[in-house]
């Protein structure tokens, strides 16, 4: 799954991805274009239900960016506005975390999901982020209201960093279960592999070890030869296959599942929140104050967990977003098939 959120900080890669986003805006808003992920399958109401005296011409525009998770939250918001009566135009699938904002930010876009922690750090540009779920959720949403938008409570859903063993090592490592406990490992065992980004993040490996105890460098602690720095895409499968006791992973990713790993739970609240949330720009909230209901109704039932078995199903099984949002919401009984 793409995660694009952390690389963002950069200040090059922000300048590219602002480039990004004014196209974006020319292509999509200006010449009336969709993506052509737009598809979703026929929809009607389930508990979410047709809003009462929707003007038959009532429209929505529904954004998301361009990586797994991203599109099957955009879709399952194409569904539940569909289902409760909208015209809904899908911008899902932009390239870019400053591109959707800048939809959003500019009327090109109503709604989307997104994350507290993105918000905090590269749209609002803190330096550091708020471990603690509802005070960063609060933080965003008073800040973000002078943007004229409404973040609604977040899901359990927090895809932020962790680290991961594999399964069949947990009882070799003492039955590691939190990172407090990386410690008490012999210096032989503490051994990582992690991406360059995160490795060199103010937010990032080095910090994360000091807050558990570890000194990076240090005989003692985590020497360097304990370290493998891998490209993104290789650090999961590297943890499975004992490369490294200790892999940096996102904590709904599906290959934690496919590639049977376990997370340490981060048991010092060191690593930032990153719930995902739906955020409405606030003139349509206030037209149609029954989204609140709608969309709270898919936010009780993301979790980690759930998420990472929706991810799978498009990263690993090769199932297209819409069709997973789309089954999911079905078994949930949020949607039924017309």
């Amino acid at each position: 799954m793409k995660r694009l959120e952390r690389s963002e900080t950069r200040g090059a890669q922000r300048l590219a991805l602002l480039y990004a986003a004014l196209a974006c805006v020319l292509v999509l808003a200006g010449c009336g274009l969709q993506p052509a992920t737009a598809f979703v399958p026929a929809v009607a109401p389930g508990s979410i239900q047709a809003i009462d005296g929707l003007p038959a011409d009532a429209s929505i525009t529904v954004t998301s960016k361009n990586y797994t998770e991203a599109l099957i939250l955009g879709k399952m918001a194409v569904l539940a506005t569909k289902a409760a009566g909208f015209n809904v135009t899908d911008k899902s699938n932009v390239p870019g975390s400053v591109a959707v904002r800048e939809l959003m930010l500019n009327g090109g876009a109503d709604v989307v999901w997104d994350y507290t922690g993105t918000a905090w750090l590269t749209y609002l540009g803190h330096k550091e982020g708020i471990p603690d779920p509802e005070k960063q959720f609060i933080a965003v949403r008073d800040e973000d209201k002078a943007n004229g938008l409404t973040w609604l409570t977040p899901a359990a859903l927090n895809n932020t960093y962790a680290l991961a063993v594999r399964a069949d090592a947990v009882q070799e490592l003492g039955g590691i279960t939190k990172l407090s406990q990386i410690k008490d490992l012999p210096v032989a065992e503490r051994t990582f592999c992690v991406e360059s980004e995160f490795n060199s993040r103010p937010d990032g490996f080095k910090p994360m070890l000091k807050t558990y105890g570890l000194t990076l460098g240090a005989a003692d602690g985590v020497p360097e030869g304990n370290v493998k720095i891998l490209d993104t895409g290789t650090v999961y499968e590297a943890t499975s296959r004992g490369v490294c006791n200790f892999g940096e992973v996102f904590t709904t990713d599906g290959r934690i599942l496919s590639l049977n790993l376990d997370v340490l739970e981060d048991d010092k609240m060191f690593f930032p929140a990153y719930n995902v949330a739906p955020v409405f720009r606030t003139e349509v909230l206030a037209k149609y104050p029954q989204l609140a209901d709608i969309f709270g109704q898919i936010s009780d039932k993301l979790t980690n967990a759930q998420q990472q078995k929706l991810n799978l199903k498009v990263d690993v099984d090769g199932q297209e977003p819409a069709e997973v949002a789309f089954e999911w919401m079905k078994e949930e009984g949020l949607i039924t098939a017309p």
